[in-house]
């Protein structure tokens, strides 16, 4: 069957593409007006078809729930534990180093140094860990604040050091070309150079604004040392946006507070985990998949769904059971913020664009297994193709029969639906109580945050229906929409201040 999809792409590269673009949007619109114009046609499908949504979302509110206690609870073991200890009884722990790559653009000398400062404070040897500004060389400030921070931190790890990428014809600007050029860069400086051994070499992306565990590669060590599979491997941490969580604005905290216990949740997911903003995987294996493309904007699930085809289906993402503390966007100015973040929304749906591709790898790439790539690529579109569809379901649609279809609401379940679905999704409610007391558990104390204003938090969640649509639903319905006429997203940096 491969084959047969391999000559039917082949033959019609470009109709197979726009395709297979055009079909995330078209679900996500059919689905949005299904209610429209189904309440006139088929009242009773509709209705049911609602009542089957929030059901699923009750499911899948719980599941997370339940999901984030167990791995918040791993964490908190996981943090408990000397992992400098555990990982240097091992044969090897002496060969390892870690490499870190660190692709910026316009970030404050500030905000580098604080990153760059939790990775000189990790457990592990710092002697053994190369840290890589990978700056721009479009940017006009770039070498002297990579000469300021190379200064300050050059007695601290085995190297840091400064790679400038240039703009090269058939590239997109952004994170991932950035990447694959300092990755390069590394592997020549340092591999070929002989400074490292590739066999015991871990290589992390890491966001400009992250602030490991102080224990992070210490436990990257451990978890790398004692796997078999070690060169098929990526490892994922907790990455939350906790950094600034009391600065930004109530919309954007929000947003930020389902995205943390989120991150944490999937951790014990198993195959809903893929690599995402800041990640690790060994050098060896980055080298066998020739590094980041160079001509997506989303980088992480871009590399690891190539990373999973390229290795007939053995590649697998593990968990580092520790947080990633990250920044939230923050400019100067509320409504600035607000811009920032829609912003970032706006880039992070536009992950979207790379479902064509692992839809044409699911028919064409042979030797995969089937169960696993089909639960694998389920899990993305599940999440990409309904991520502007769940406001409209869970917020109006069961409302809008009764004023399409006045006839159908004197019926029995068309006078009923509404309360039904209010008292499903009411429900859910128990789930984001425990969502509450599983982040505050896990979110660390800000030392001059008055009690009451942390008490107060859950009061924000009132504004959830308008943030749920201004900040994620719209956004990804523009991706979905852009996708379907084959426009491109130009890619813009998130300000983080």
């Amino acid at each position: 069957m491969t084959n047969f999809f391999s000559k039917v792409f082949t033959r019609y590269p470009i109709k197979t593409r726009r395709f297979l673009e055009i079909l995330p949007g078209f679900f996500s619109w059919t689905l949005i007006l299904f209610p429209l114009w189904g309440s006139l046609a088929i009242p009773y499908f509709v209705a049911y078809f609602i009542l089957f949504f929030d059901v699923y979302w009750l499911y899948k509110s719980f599941s997370v729930a339940t999901t984030a206690f167990i791995a918040s609870s791993r964490i908190k073991e996981a943090e408990n534990k000397n992992w400098l200890e555990k990982s240097s009884k091992l044969p090897d722990f002496d060969k390892v180093n870690h490499i870190i790559i660190i692709p910026n653009y316009k970030e404050s000398v500030e905000k580098l140094r604080t990153t760059i400062n939790a990775i000189a404070q990790q457990t592990f040897p710092t002697k053994r860990i190369f840290v890589i500004l990978a700056m721009e060389k479009r940017e006009q400030d770039a070498r002297r604040k990579a000469n300021i921070l190379i200064q300050e931190f050059n007695e601290t790890f085995g190297q840091i050091f400064a790679t400038y990428h240039p703009d090269m014809e058939g590239e997109v600007k952004g994170k991932s070309s950035n990447e694959a050029y300092a990755g390069r860069q590394a592997y020549r400086q340092l591999i070929k150079g002989g400074l490292v051994d590739i066999d015991f070499a871990t290589i992390s992306s890491v966001d400009a604004d992250s602030i490991f565990d102080k224990q992070y590669f210490s436990y990257l060590t451990h978890s790398f040392l004692t796997d078999e599979k070690r060169y098929n491997k990526f490892w994922q941490s907790a990455n939350v946006n906790y950094n600034n969580f009391w600065k930004i604005p109530a919309p954007t905290r929000i947003i930020a507070f389902f995205g943390s216990v989120w991150r944490i949740a999937v951790l014990v997911q198993h195959d809903k985990l893929i690599a995402n903003s800041t990640y690790s995987l060994s050098f060896k294996l980055l080298k066998r998949i020739n590094y980041w493309d160079v001509d997506v904007i989303p980088e992480d699930y871009r590399i690891f769904f190539k990373t999973f085809y390229m290795l007939k289906g053995e590649a697998w993402v593990e968990p580092i059971f520790l947080k990633t503390s990250m920044d939230a966007p923050l400019s100067q100015g509320y409504f600035k913020s607000l811009k920032n973040k829609y912003d970032q929304e706006r880039r992070w749906s536009w992950g979207v664009s790379d479902d064509p591709l692992f839809i044409k790898w699911w028919f064409t790439v042979p030797n995969v297994p089937f169960i696993r790539k089909t639960i694998m690529l389920y899990n993305v579109l599940i999440d990409h193709f309904l991520w502007p569809v769940n406001w409209f379901i869970l917020t109006i649609a069961a409302n809008i029969i009764p004023f399409i279809n006045p006839v159908f609401s004197r019926t029995t379940l068309g006078y009923r639906l509404p309360g039904i679905a209010g008292a499903i999704l009411t429900s859910c409610l128990f789930a984001l109580l425990m969502l509450i007391i599983i982040d505050f558990r896990a979110r660390p104390r800000h030392h001059s945050l008055s009690k009451t204003r942390e008490f107060l938090f859950p009061l924000e969640f009132i504004l959830l229906p308008i943030v749920g649509f201004f900040f994620s639903t719209l956004p990804a319905l523009i991706s979905h929409t852009q996708l379907m006429f084959g426009k491109r997203l130009e890619y813009k940096v998130t300000e983080k201040i």
